[in-house]
């Protein structure tokens, strides 16, 4: 098995109300990812994302991308400690 990665993540742009946590979590879902994601405060959108490096480069990928509503302006990632055993991605509230 690959080795597992994790990342942390903040988006900015416009990300709330258009959709962009059922999208990551839809694209997460059909590549294995795991980790969380959720609106913040200011408008940002932070996440957590663990899978294989490939997987994450592909996350990242389409979320920089977007869709018709969600607009990145910025993404940045930190690298964290991968969770053992996390089964799930999950829409924090």
């Amino acid at each position: 098995m690959a080795s597992l990665v994790r990342y942390y993540v903040e988006v900015t742009g416009n990300v709330q109300g258009v959709g962009l946590r059922m999208f990551v979590q839809q694209r997460a879902i059909e590549l294995k990812v795991t980790g969380w994601i959720r609106n913040m405060e200011d408008g940002s959108v932070h996440m957590e994302l663990q899978g294989e490096s490939s997987a994450i480069d592909t996350m990242s990928s389409r979320i920089r991308e977007g869709n018709y509503f969600i607009r990145v302006k910025k993404i940045s990632m930190e690298k964290r400690d991968v969770i053992p055993d996390e089964k799930k991605f999950d829409i924090l509230y």
